[in-house]
């Protein structure tokens, strides 16, 4: 797209935004694989800690879906804990008195990197649907882009659950150099066809609200806040387990003693459900969700590289630590395993940890101790190899 050289930052998002932390704006166009170049563009991000003077002790935290840059920081809009509070921190697994951690909010965002809500400076209107579909790897091609822009020529780790695993293996097959130890957390290296399912169920609604617009909702003035709650309410179940589920709600009732013999929450898992949905319409865009799921959908790491999966780590040096959790359904440890035989055929350095837990998918959100001393045992590995201070 040809646009002018010198552009200034602030008319690259909508005015009425400004999240805090730090802002890269990208002149150079980034080609994506939807074959469109895009440009300029605004990377949001977060740092803690400090850089090392040869530059050796970064870690990149790689956010999923509905995630964003703030990962130990209070949210500015909910003002909840960042969303990795129990694992980054000083003295915390990654411990930011000896890591300098970077969070990027993905390309597609809507957390202050550029994205379907933000101006498009050809039209000066938001870009809505007119946003060039979007795939993981384009996203960490952004993502290279920031790291190279703060001078860090190899990644000490890149750490990433769920969507955010599916960069960190994005990270170690297209930039193999730039990465010395990948962490993916309850991920795999291709969406399944019941995760592109639920997906679907969550656009369908989004999009069948009436106040969607046909996408151009900020232009009217309106929000499919009905649509994307109900698009969260389904995709958080997946989140969950059964035993999970039946442990903190059971068929408790909400707020009475007998049920209503109507439509209201009767049940406490109905209130907790409505509760997340109507919470969630407040802090990310509809169609932020829907650009940033089909990319989840289009992630297939093998057939990137001619439909084998040991090809896409061929050659590579990284250092692997792949971790799955027993009641993950989303992304069960089949699929994980799968992962681990394929960087077994590529020769990797790779381990592999299931931890028991019936938190589901959001453990790796959780507390899970298992999870803290594997990761914490992994780091310390990898920084006596690499010569960083360590436990």
């Amino acid at each position: 797209m040809n646009l002018p050289a010198a552009i200034e930052p602030s008319l690259l998002k909508r005015p009425d935004e400004d999240w805090p932390g730090h802002r890269l704006v990208v002149r150079e166009p980034l080609p994506l694989d939807c074959g469109i170049d895009l440009g300029p563009f605004t990377i949001a991000y977060q740092t803690y800690g400090t850089l090392n003077a040869d530059r050796s002790n970064a870690i990149l935290i790689c956010h999923a879906l509905t995630g964003d840059q703030y990962v130990a920081d209070p949210h500015p809009i909910t003002r909840h804990p960042g969303w990795w509070s129990t694992m980054a921190g000083p003295r915390l697994v990654l411990d930011t008195d000896r890591y300098f951690l970077i969070c990027a909010n993905v390309l597609g965002g809507c957390m202050g990197t550029t994205g379907p809500k933000d101006i498009d400076l050809a039209t000066g209107k938001p870009w809505a649907l007119s946003f060039p579909v979007i795939t993981v790897r384009d996203m960490v091609r952004a993502q290279k882009r920031l790291v190279e822009h703060l001078g860090i020529e190899q990644l000490f780790c890149v750490i990433g659950g769920s969507m955010g695993g599916m960069q960190v293996l994005e990270w170690a097959a297209t930039y193999p150099d730039a990465v010395f130890a990948a962490v993916p957390v309850a991920s795999a290296a291709r969406h399944s066809a019941q995760n592109i399912a639920f997906h679907e169920v969550g656009r369908q609604a989004i999009m069948a609200d009436p106040d969607w617009c046909g996408g151009d909702y900020l232009e009217a003035g309106r929000k499919p806040a009905r649509g994307l709650a109900v698009a969260r309410m389904a995709a958080h179940i997946t989140y969950l387990s059964e035993a999970a589920l039946h442990r903190k709600f059971g068929r408790n009732l909400q707020d009475r003693n007998t049920v209503t013999w109507g439509f209201d929450a009767d049940f406490q898992v109905e209130s907790y459900l409505r509760h997340q949905g109507s919470t969630f319409v407040d802090r990310f865009d509809a169609n932020s969700y829907l650009y940033i799921t089909r990319a989840m959908d289009y992630f297939d790491l093998a057939a990137e590289h001619g439909g084998a999966l040991p090809a896409a780590f061929a050659g590579g040096k990284s250092r692997f630590c792949v971790i799955s959790f027993t009641s993950d359904w989303l992304f069960p440890t089949s699929e994980s395993r799968e992962l681990v035989h394929a960087l077994n055929a590529a020769a990797a350095n790779v381990s592999f940890v299931e931890i028991e837990t019936d938190k589901g998918h959001d453990a790796f959100l959780l507390h899970e101790p298992e999870l803290f001393a594997t990761l914490r045992g992994f780091l310390n590995g990898c920084a006596e190899h690499r010569g960083l201070p360590h436990d």
